[in-house]
């Protein structure tokens, strides 16, 4: 029984490792900075000048913090997608589902390094407004703005696989995701209140990841502590937990119909 659990870490560590490997052994060093450095600055300063000139806001530090946090969406959408997508486009998946191994581990496994991937895209969008805007951290408790961001990007990164698990079966996941990624913009309060936005779309945040979470992020830099947001940070983690497990038994719905039709080379 010891054996057999050590042997499922084993490959739930193995297997993150090499799906985030192949994830980025393909791309240059430029477009790697391009993608998760220069972009995301861009989208921080372009909305950020963008809120403080079109508003009455003196202080930056509403788009700055939203962005930033916003940023654990690149991780969580783009590069979910395409890990878990990526066995698909590499004649890989046929041996994925041979793999006599726990299934739920395995694909859970996907996630860990992109969790933390995500997590420095966020920090070094929260580096940059420190540096360049001014953003002022001095009332930050550390150890809860960490467990914001780590609980946000877990969050993210469960919608990201359940749009992966759709990459199984469809081609033109991509045009989903660029979607799926500008309505988080738009519905997760990131750059508007979200009590300005109308009431549909206030019901339609609840549902998404980051709501909650830029939500906390702002509050914990503003001087709150991690008793004062257990409530944010719970309906985060269960969005999270709602978009893993809609992935999961996608993800097994298709591997069934894929071992029922002997289909796995042309899923």
């Amino acid at each position: 029984m010891l054996h057999k659990f050590w042997l499922n870490v084993r490959m739930f560590v193995e297997g993150a490792r090499l799906s985030y490997i192949a994830l980025f052994h393909w791309l240059r060093p430029t477009t790697y900075v391009a993608s998760k450095v220069i972009m995301p600055v861009n989208q921080i300063l372009f909305f950020t000048l963008l809120g403080v000139y079109a508003t009455s806001r003196s202080n930056a530090d509403f788009y700055i913090i939203g962005n930033s946090v916003q940023m654990a969406s690149i991780s969580g959408i783009y590069a979910m997608t395409m890990t878990i997508g990526g066995d698909r486009w590499a004649g890989t998946l046929p041996y994925l589902f041979g793999i006599p191994t726990n299934r739920l581990l395995m694909y859970l496994g996907r996630s860990l390094f992109n969790v933390f991937d995500g997590m420095i895209g966020v920090f070094m969008g929260l580096l940059f407004g420190v540096i360049f805007l001014g953003l002022d951290l001095s009332a930050t408790d550390p150890l809860a703005l960490t467990i914001v961001i780590l609980v946000t990007t877990a969050s993210t990164c469960g919608m990201g696989m359940a749009l992966g698990s759709l990459s199984l079966i469809t081609v033109n996941v991509f045009f989903i995701n660029n979607v799926v990624y500008f309505l988080l913009i738009a519905f997760s309060g990131s750059n508007l209140p979200l009590e300005d936005l109308p009431g549909w779309m206030q019901a339609v945040s609840d549902f998404l990841p980051l709501t909650r979470g830029i939500a906390a992020a702002r509050d914990v830099i503003n001087g709150a502590h991690l008793g004062d947001i257990t409530g944010l940070l719970a309906g985060e983690l269960l969005v999270g937990v709602i978009y893993t497990a809609i992935g999961f038994f996608m993800f097994r719905w298709i591997e069934y119909h894929a071992r029922r039709g002997g289909s796995l080379e042309r899923i």
